[in-house]
Parts: structure tokens; C-alpha cells; sequence
């Protein structure tokens, strides 16, 4: 079997792996008190997924290979279209969100979106600031908000505060400076005491999951798992015995 995508849970379908044998999809749930026993084989690219279908790929290039690989070219927008022709013809929402403790960013997404799109990303606290009529004005006003918070927190980030909560106070001052049509404050039920140890593994009971984070106990740890690092990975099913860097509460 190969791991050739995952669903953050955004949607009300739930957090869930997606894996192939080659004949067929299979969705491996990732619902808190879930265990996965699966051992970590070689990885390569893990091809495309299509109307609930997968087209395999061989190249050794993970989790995409460049004939794979997908850039959304709307993402470098600062305002100036770069594509043939503008399409972005619908409301968009510029927004703000907060990654605990302290880190910040500025984000478009289309208006209809915005609370999937903020959940996607494991936002702590979020602050809708515009709702504008196309794609093109919101990543100009997006471009202009970056240059003073910046416009992306990468996972390792997100990992790193993940048994952490929101500075509000920073997080409050911040807003002072816009007048956000509305707020959000999101909970995603991760009973953490301690920073989890960073894995790439898929073998644990399932604690909960956050964006594309997915967090797993195993012998006392637990361990976050960025899941798309999970992608293009060949699995059999069994728990891994590879050893593992344990956290000091699993010897107390």
C-alpha cells in the first residue's frame, strides 16, 4: 500500500489518511482513540488523486515528481495577475490568524471558504479584516499587510507551540490596528501537557489532529506528524519497530 494523500478534517468528513493498494482507494480515519499500525517503507512519487481515483507514478521523487507537482501560481499574487487571463471573479476575504504563542500572518481565501480555509491551517485565533469582490484586489491588500507581518507560518512553527495557547495580549494588540468585520477563536481538543516530539511516523494511537498536524502516543510520547510528509510512503500494516526519541514524561 502507499500513503498518497490526507484530509486535515476541515471538512465534515473528518481528519483521514488516503491510502492505495493499486485496485482501489482505502480512507484510514483519524478520529481521536483511532490506532494506525503501519510500518514506513520506501517513499516516491504518490502520482495524483482524481474524482476518487489515483494514477500511480514510479518516479523515486517525493511526494511529487515534476510531471506531479502542482503550483498554484495565484498564491504569488501580489495584485498583478500572473496568469493569461484574470479569472478571480468572485468575493474574497483577506484575513489575519494567530498560531500559538505569538506568530501571525496575513491570508486571502475566497469569501465562502474562510472558515475551512482557517482550520485548514490549524489557526489558534483568526480576524476577518475584508471582504472584497475579486481575487486581485485581495492580494493587494494582502501584499501591503505582509510586509509588516508576513504571510506564512511553516509547520515546524506550528508544531513548536502546539501545547501552547495564544498570546492574546499581542494578539489584541495587533487587531488595534484594523477593525476585523469578525474574530475567531478555534479549539481543537489536543488534551497536550507537553510539546510533542516531531516524527514522521504512522504507528500510535491517534490524540487528535490540527491543520495538516497530526498528533500519535506510542510508549508514553507523543509525537507530531506533518502529513504531508506522510505522502508517497509505501506501508504494511504492522507497528513499526524503528526506535524513536522519547519525551522525559514517558519515563516518569
Amino acid at each position: 500500500m502507499q500513503i498518497v494523500g490526507y484530509e486535515t478534517g476541515a471538512s465534515d468528513d473528518g481528519p483521514a489518511l488516503t491510502l492505495t493498494d493499486g485496485d482501489g482507494l482505502t480512507r484510514q480515519p483519524l478520529d481521536p482513540g483511532e490506532r494506525l499500525e503501519y510500518t514506513l517503507g520506501d517513499r516516491r512519487c504518490a502520482g495524483t488523486l482524481s474524482k476518487g481515483t489515483h494514477i500511480g507514478c514510479s518516479n523515486p521523487a517525493a511526494p511529487y515528481c515534476d510531471d506531479h507537482s502542482y503550483t498554484w501560481v495565484c498564491a504569488r499574487c501580489t495584485g498583478t495577475c500572473l496568469k493569461d487571463e484574470m479569472d478571480c471573479f468572485e468575493a474574497h476575504a483577506v484575513y489575519l490568524a494567530a498560531f500559538a504563542p505569538a506568530r501571525f500572518k496575513v491570508g486571502v481565501t475566497r469569501a465562502w471558504r474562510l472558515d475551512t480555509r482557517l482550520r485548514e491551517q490549524g489557526a489558534d485565533r483568526a480576524a476577518h479584516l475584508h471582504t472584497v469582490s475579486n481575487g486581485r484586489i485581495a492580494r493587494e491588500i494582502e501584499s501591503g499587510i505582509a510586509r509588516e507581518i508576513g504571510d506564512r507560518v511553516r509547520v515546524p512553527t506550528k508544531i513548536r507551540g502546539l501545547a501552547d495557547t495564544v498570546d492574546l495580549v499581542a494578539w489584541e494588540a495587533l487587531l488595534e490596528g484594523y477593525d476585523p468585520i469578525e474574530t475567531f477563536a478555534f479549539e481543537y481538543d489536543l488534551p497536550l501537557t507537553e510539546h510533542p516530539v516531531r516524527e514522521t511516523i504512522a504507528s500510535g494511537t491517534v490524540v487528535g489532529t490540527k491543520g495538516r498536524i497530526l498528533v500519535l502516543e506510542r510508549g508514553g510520547t507523543t509525537y507530531a506528524v506533518d502529513m504531508r510528509d506522510l505522502v508517497g510512503y509505501e506501508v504494511r500494516e504492522g507497528p513499526s519497530d524503528r526506535a524513536l526519541q522519547s519525551s522525559l514524561g514517558a519515563f516518569a
